[in-house]
């Protein structure tokens, strides 16, 4: 498992399970297309601002200074280009309706960090696609859609391998995540956003960590702020979403057994069913785990 990796990534998706401020959100709502649109342009406002901001701080020489491939600056020029091209889309679709951008806090610290955001963020945002894929009912949206998805898997691709040369894939088949998931994780980066913004039916779930993580062995897991039914709970069971499948593992004395089998980009939540992962039983998370293999499916060290 890529440790560092694991390390700024746990810190990256650290989430309090509140509100952020000056984010306007709702349960119980209709999702219709202007909704999903809405959902698709906050993420994208979010990738604008992280690829913009990180390029007005770090130049050529900061790029070289970290190693990276002389190329590396001008395709991520590119992705940028893209984002940017992915914002003005979706706003020109909503009109009046569009949302604004919010203001964010990436805890990025130099071109490393920023490279592993990067990888960690497109897959994000490749599971957001998949998984609002099926509330989308405008063919030409959905259309769109496929299309923005396609891009954003090349992105993710590329990073992976090409600049933090890691596998470009997790397996045959991406992880779809819904609404209030894919939400939970873009609220850590988010710092507020004006009042003004359509009302989008997401909450954030409380925060999940897992540590000592090692496939075949125990992982500690660690719960914020966690209260169901006006109780604190634990949950009884961790749920490991990689492709399509969902992995049902129990919970024993704070611990659990990690699957031996993961590779890839792989999302963690905690639940009380040995069934269901949904909104209606999930406790937290996710947490997103990054377990490298060589092209042997050996772990990578």
């Amino acid at each position: 498992m890529r440790q560092d990796f694991l390390s700024f990534a746990l810190t990256l998706v650290s989430i309090t399970g509140r509100l952020v401020i000056g984010t306007p959100v709702m349960r119980d709502a209709v999702i219709d297309d202007s909704v999903v649109l809405n959902y698709a342009l906050t993420l994208e406002h979010l990738e604008n601002a992280f690829y913009s901001g990180a390029l007005a701080k770090f130049d050529e020489a900061a790029f070289k200074r970290a190693g990276l491939p002389a190329y590396a600056r001008g395709r991520f020029q590119e992705i940028a280009a893209h984002e940017q091209a992915h914002v003005n889309l979706l706003s020109e679709a909503l009109g009046s309706l569009a949302t604004s951008p919010c203001t964010y806090n990436f805890s990025y610290t130099d071109v490393k960090s920023f490279a592993a955001f990067s990888e960690l963020l497109e897959g994000v945002g490749v599971s957001a696609y998949i998984g609002a894929a099926q509330s989308i009912t405008n063919k030409a949206y959905l259309t769109v859609a496929a299309s923005i998805l396609s891009t954003e898997a090349r992105h993710a691709s590329w990073v992976a391998a090409a600049v933090n040369k890691f596998g470009g894939w997790s397996g045959a088949f991406d992880v779809p995540l819904d609404f209030n998931q894919v939400y939970s994780i873009a609220a850590s980066v988010i710092a507020a956003c004006p009042s003004t913004n359509p009302v989008l039916p997401v909450r954030a779930f409380p925060n999940l960590t897992l540590s000592n993580i090692k496939p075949g062995g125990n992982a500690d897991i660690k719960i914020e702020n966690l209260v169901a039914n006006g109780s604190s709970v634990d949950p009884t069971f961790v749920v490991f979403l990689t492709g399509l499948e969902k992995i049902f593992v129990p919970v024993h004395d704070g611990k659990v057994i990690v699957p031996a089998g993961l590779s890839g980009q792989v999302y963690v939540v905690a639940t009380n069913s040995s069934t269901d992962a949904n909104d209606s039983t999930i406790l937290a998370g996710p947490a997103i785990l990054e377990f490298e293999r060589d092209s042997h499916g050996h772990m990578a060290n």
